[in-house]
């Protein structure tokens, strides 16, 4: 178990793990009894519009601690890691308290302790010829022109992850690995931080993970969906949300309820089992949290 008492005040906390591990709670836990401002590091809980389905924090979290980068931009509006990491700079120039930055986006973990590549944005019509072969081919259809050492560092099972380095490669004429190796240095090292990662049991996380989006349901789930129903667009990343497009389905009477939700927690036992591996594989040298 982890001891809070153990973890220097002077320094900022990470806090990295797979969805519904609880991390925000420990976040919290930390903030309540060490001190400090909670910072969003979740690609997903950036988006107004799917509070409850991204788990973004509720009103009691917030009267707990101050809680900085949720739900502060448009849902329809583009945003990525370089978007994340421009915003954090600032905090970590000027922090309003001891930053405790948390969330299961890895990426965003990796570009703060070892640096983004500084990859100018893509031009509309790359994205257009991305999405519009993606949405008729498959997004696996962009493997093949990757290269391998690219190939080897993404997650070839993640399509947003996929299409982002096929976008790379198309717009700029060199790889995501080209780009990655001429990175510059990174805004927070680890030696300059306190990291945690989330190390748990993989019936103990399902278990949880289908009781949560129960929960999410009991709660409104179902209600914000039907409010974000006129303006559903697949191709938005903030539609990328777990459990999002299997409730605009039901809603369109493409599904039954039950079906929806089945589908919904499988996704999001799915996205865990992604997360779980690239935790291992990437944050060996983060301290070890275990729930269970």
């Amino acid at each position: 178990m982890l001891d809070l008492t153990s973890i220097p005040r002077d320094q900022p906390v990470l806090i990295a793990g797979p969805t519904a591990s609880g991390k925000s709670a420990l976040a919290l836990e930390i903030a309540a009894k060490t001190g400090g401002v909670i910072v969003n590091a979740d690609a997903l809980q950036v988006f107004n519009g799917w509070r409850i389905l991204t788990a973004r924090p509720d009103d009691v979290d917030l009267a707990v601690a101050a809680h900085l980068l949720y739900g502060h931009i448009g849902f329809d509006a583009p945003y990525s890691v370089g978007h994340w990491l421009r915003e954090i700079e600032t905090l970590i120039e000027n922090p309003p308290a001891r930053l405790i930055i948390v969330g299961g986006t890895g990426l965003y973990f990796k570009a703060l302790t070892e640096g983004l590549a500084n990859i100018p944005p893509t031009p509309t019509d790359i994205r257009t010829t991305a999405q519009t072969r993606i949405n008729t081919e498959g997004f696996q259809s962009l493997l093949a022109e990757l290269d391998a050492e690219t190939l080897s560092r993404i997650d070839i099972q993640n399509p947003m992850r996929v299409q982002r380095a096929w976008e790379v490669q198309a717009s700029t004429g060199q790889s995501v690995a080209t780009w990655q190796d001429n990175t510059p240095p990174p805004l927070m090292p680890l030696s300059e931080c306190y990291p945690i990662v989330f190390q748990t049991d993989k019936n103990w996380l399902n278990a949880r993970i289908e009781k949560r989006f129960e929960f999410m349901l009991e709660n409104g789930a179902l209600d914000e969906a039907k409010s974000m129903l006129p303006h559903w667009n697949p191709a938005l990343l903030s539609s990328k949300a777990i459990g999002a497009p299997e409730l605009i389905a039901h809603l369109r009477g493409e599904i039954t309820l039950d079906q929806a939700r089945e589908a919904a927690i499988i996704a999001s036992r799915q996205y865990a089992k992604r997360q779980r591996t690239w935790f291992r594989a990437r944050m060996k040298k983060w301290n070890i949290y275990s729930p269970t």
